[in-house]
């Protein structure tokens, strides 16, 4: 198949390429500029929940305990099943768990229960790992690309770094005991690393097109997070004086305070 011949560069009029490279530099500059906007935010949300925290922490600690004292107070008053319920719900709020950490070490990780731990936990059978025996013909296979393909037997560091690459997959193909997959696996080494294209000028352009949009997307994501975060709707109450704000909650809040502890005198009054 023949490719047409490339026409001829109008004097004055840009090159494709030309046009691409201003598109990829204004993304790039408006990519900054919101990567800028977005990290401003997401500091000014932080100051705020860390002020949030030190202002208004220890108010809304009293308030949690003045609720679980008048629940308290009112069911031993009243000796209600479902007042003391709620009593004891409310009291079991505010005590800590003691060696949470000591007591699921080895049991779960940021992905949820170890499957043994959820095995033991529904009354199943633990199973033992499966053990695997590789074949003959696997064992001689491993040798021989092992061998072959040995990290230490390269000159340069793109070689070093592709050898390092097969041999993770030939050591998890006789792990699991797969001839089959050794095979594949010598016939791959034999062939030879498949000789890199290198790619347009247009052809980088785009993908680095691409890139930015994907990374814009992803940053209004984080940006809609931060947006609609208990934290972020409160600062976007009051941008230009987010510590008057703090003021004004932490005044309502006392008030609750007030409200709350004249409750629970009364009902002890009443004892």
């Amino acid at each position: 198949m023949t490719t047409p011949e490339a026409e001829p560069e109008q004097e004055g009029v840009p090159r494709p390429e030309e046009r691409l490279e201003r598109a990829v530099r204004a993304a790039e500059q408006a990519l900054i500029e919101y990567e800028i906007a977005l990290e401003t935010f997401r500091v000014e949300v932080e100051n705020f929940s860390r002020l949030h925290e030190q202002r208004l922490g220890p108010v809304y600690a009293r308030l949690e305990e003045l609720e679980a004292e008048i629940l308290a107070a009112r069911a031993a008053r009243t000796g209600d099943a479902e007042d003391l319920r709620r009593a004891d719900e409310a009291r079991a709020r505010l005590m800590p768990i003691p060696g949470v950490e000591e007591l699921l070490n080895g049991w779960m990780d940021g992905d949820g229960l170890f499957p043994e731990a959820a095995a033991m936990l529904t009354d199943q059978a633990v199973r033992p790992p499966q053990r695997v025996r590789p074949s003959e013909e696997a064992r001689k296979l491993y040798r021989e690309l092992a061998r072959k393909a040995h990290p230490d037997l390269a000159q340069e560091e793109t070689e070093r770094v592709r050898r390092e690459e097969f041999i993770t997959r030939v050591n998890a193909a006789y792990a699991a005991g797969d001839a089959a997959r050794l095979r594949e696996l010598a016939e791959e080494w034999a062939a030879g690393p498949v000789p890199e294209r290198r790619p347009s000028r247009a052809e980088e352009l785009y993908v680095r097109l691409e890139w930015l949009d994907r990374r814009k997307e992803m940053l209004t994501l984080l940006a809609k997070e931060l947006e609609e975060s208990a934290i972020g709707a409160m600062l976007r109450l009051a941008p230009a004086d987010p510590d008057r704000l703090l003021e004004e909650i932490a005044e309502q809040l006392a008030a609750q305070v007030r409200e709350r502890e004249a409750e629970l005198a009364g009902m002890l009054a009443q004892d």
